[in-house]
């Protein structure tokens, strides 16, 4: 009973103790936090680097109206379009337009467009991949 006593009025090894206990569980929460930012992180630029996205063909359809554009997923993650502009004007088209890993389809976009014209198309992707170019109107 003695030595009981003589070990709880005794607080010189409990600091220290308490201190590095407290040390570690500090780096540890720090080290868990660094980690899942970093699996974050990387798995968002492996996505948008995996993202591939081709223009095979553009049609001007005289019935519809609509510039039709033909494209390809070449890339490893699959694709959704948020956006298309002609000539850096967005235009609508017909949403949800989604593209799985080697698939392709005719993405339709809206508005008006005139014979011999020059126009710029620019589709993007929901993680900000642009695809476009210049094509000329039949």
């Amino acid at each position: 009973m003695k030595f009981m006593s003589r070990f709880f009025h005794n607080k010189r090894a409990i600091t220290p103790v308490l201190s590095n206990l407290l040390l570690t569980v500090v780096a540890v929460a720090a080290m868990a936090v660094a980690t899942t930012a970093t699996y974050v992180i990387t798995t968002n630029l492996r996505e948008n680097m995996s993202e591939r996205l081709i223009i095979e063909d553009v049609w001007f359809d005289n019935t519809t109206g609509y510039i039709r554009v033909y494209m390809r997923n070449i890339g490893k993650v699959s694709i959704e379009v948020a956006a298309a502009y002609v000539n850096h004007t967005s235009r609508l088209f017909t949403s949800p337009f989604r593209l799985e890993i080697g698939k392709s389809g005719w993405l339709n976009i809206t508005g008006g467009w005139s014979s011999a014209g020059l126009y710029h198309l620019n589709i993007v992707t929901a993680r900000g991949t642009h695809v476009g170019g210049y094509y000329n109107a039949p």
